[in-house]
């Protein structure tokens, strides 16, 4: 039998790549441009020239990076959001590994403009629009 909570973060998980392949779309429009959008059950990766996005899932939590060293924890919610993590919660004696020192904090440095979660449709547009400039 499966786990009903599985499913509903498999079902986001798709529906996440393919905001991700809408939004990417729509900007790229105006100046011929395209991205890649590469899904699989536990890895999404968004590619555009130079610029690359990762999105790695287990479960309901998702670890993001991207080509410039930047990165954050997030979590899928059952209502379609994402929620940051941060991993000084999870074990406070390992200190701190997102970000490097000098960098922005957790999470994506325009998605959640100092709240603690996003919805998922408004983190795929604003990823895109980052990496479709």
């Amino acid at each position: 039998m499966s786990d009903p909570a599985f499913n509903v973060f498999g079902e986001l998980w798709v529906s996440l790549a393919s905001l991700l392949r809408s939004y990417t779309a729509a900007h790229g429009l105006n100046g011929n441009r395209q991205a890649t959008v590469e899904l699989g059950e536990e890895r999404i990766t968004v590619r555009h020239g130079e610029q690359w996005m990762q999105l790695d899932r287990e479960g309901s939590q998702v670890t993001w990076k991207r080509e410039d060293g930047r990165g954050g924890r997030l979590e899928l919610t059952e209502a379609g959001r994402l929620r940051l993590r941060d991993p000084r919660s999870e074990n406070p004696d390992l200190g701190h590994p997102y970000p490097a020192d000098g960098e922005k904090d957790l999470g994506h440095p325009d998605l959640f403009d100092g709240a603690d979660e996003e919805e998922m449709d408004v983190a795929a547009e604003q990823w895109a629009r980052e990496l479709m400039r």
